[in-house]
């Protein structure tokens, strides 16, 4: 599968048909279905490196002064304990600490709300 960078420029793209949210649907029915995906996002602010870990994670709605609608938007796809493990393995001797507290963000559910909107790829 290749490495693919998705920016999801207003989150409003989330509730919106317009060209951007056309072809982020569009690829995706020129792509496999992914097994998995990794997302790196930059909304995450912690201390260090950290990997979503949690089998459920929640949607993040990270941001405000949007309409109602927009944090109606729950994305509900799965997480994977054992990617954010490969993850870590990976970027070893790197520390990445496992979080099973945070959840997707809007950098990740707004493209893929569009992309995969069965929210069944973890």
């Amino acid at each position: 599968m290749p490495a693919i960078f998705l920016g999801h420029g207003n989150p409003m793209n989330a509730i919106e048909r317009n060209s951007c949210t056309k072809a982020w649907s569009d690829l995706a029915t020129t792509l496999p279905t992914p097994r998995m995906i990794l997302a790196i996002s930059a909304h995450w602010y912690v201390a260090g490196s950290r990997v979503t870990a949690s089998p459920r994670p929640p949607t993040i709605h990270d941001f405000g002064g949007f309409p109602r609608a927009l944090f109606k938007v729950q994305y509900p796809a799965p997480g994977s304990p054992e990617l954010a493990e490969r993850v870590r393995e990976l970027l070893a001797p790197t520390r990445v600490e496992p979080d099973a507290g945070w959840g997707l963000d809007h950098g990740t559910w707004v493209v893929l709300v569009h992309m995969f909107p069965n929210a069944n790829v973890p």
